[in-house]
């Protein structure tokens, strides 16, 4: 007993707020939109695994914006239902490759790194840093090499999944998947590394993610990202309060991983 209510008092007022907030949002939306059968998959199952990424995903972005190395085993969870549901859509395959390939061993790494590297005055935090001008170009220009060549490639990939039936929708969103891998794998190192540009690239795949949404109809998945931009502002500003505060810390800047 005692220990849950150590577990409740981790958390804000405004972080259980936002929290319950999402949860009983998408509970709502989840009777107002019902999702349909999908390639003989029982739209309650497709729903369920929807709820499942939802309550999971915001537990995990709850946990990040703390600096918790616990936010990485909720992740692996994240992972292997939208894995899920890549398959059961037959769609955004390089999202499903990049899932399975690179967050899955990434979580796993990360979860090690920060485990290396406590506050030194608060445990349960995580030392965290900023990245540097450079540092920032060579990512954008691997970010767009990513998007052409990937998304190129993804055109010839013919499926029968949810947006079979509009071809031209169908590459538009190839592209667009493309750049969500792309900044998703950026997200994904600078989570590895400790970066707080990790929450600009958030909020770069979060717009990403929220045009395919409603291009294929998943409405009940906005109200994931609604809680994905107020907690990514929510989390940029308390690393980056972080950050100043130590910025005389050299234990920052000096540690490499």
């Amino acid at each position: 007993m005692e220990k849950l209510k150590r577990f409740w008092n981790f958390f804000t007022t405004y972080e259980k707020v936002w929290f319950f907030s999402i949860v009983i949002l998408s509970i709502i939306f989840a009777f107002l939109f019902p999702e349909e059968e999908t390639q003989g998959v029982h739209g309650g199952v497709i729903m369920a695994l929807y709820l499942v990424d939802i309550f999971s995903n915001v537990a995990c972005e709850l946990l990040i914006s703390k600096q918790s190395k616990w936010n990485f085993l909720v992740s692996l969870i994240v992972e292997l239902v939208e894995i899920a549901i890549c398959i059961i859509l037959s769609y955004r395959f390089a999202t499903m490759a990049v899932t399975l390939f690179f967050w899955i061993p990434i979580d796993i790494i990360s979860f090690i790194n920060w485990h290396r590297h406590p506050d030194r005055e608060q445990e349960e935090l995580t030392i965290v840093r900023r990245l540097k001008g450079w540092q920032e170009i060579v990512i954008i220009i691997g970010i767009v090499i990513w998007t052409v060549v990937v998304g190129y490639l993804m055109t010839f990939i013919e499926g029968e999944g949810i947006l079979a039936d509009n071809p031209l929708l169908e590459n538009i969103v190839c592209y667009i998947d493309a750049c969500v891998s792309a900044v998703g794998i950026a997200n994904g190192l600078f989570i590895l590394f400790r970066y707080r540009e990790q929450w600009i690239a958030w909020y770069i795949y979060t717009a990403l993610e929220t045009v395919i949404n409603i291009l294929a109809g998943q409405w009940i998945l906005l109200i994931l990202k609604l809680g994905f931009f107020t907690n990514t502002t929510y989390g940029y500003i308390k690393w980056s309060r972080y950050i100043k505060e130590h910025e005389n810390d050299p234990t920052i800047e000096k540690s490499i991983l």
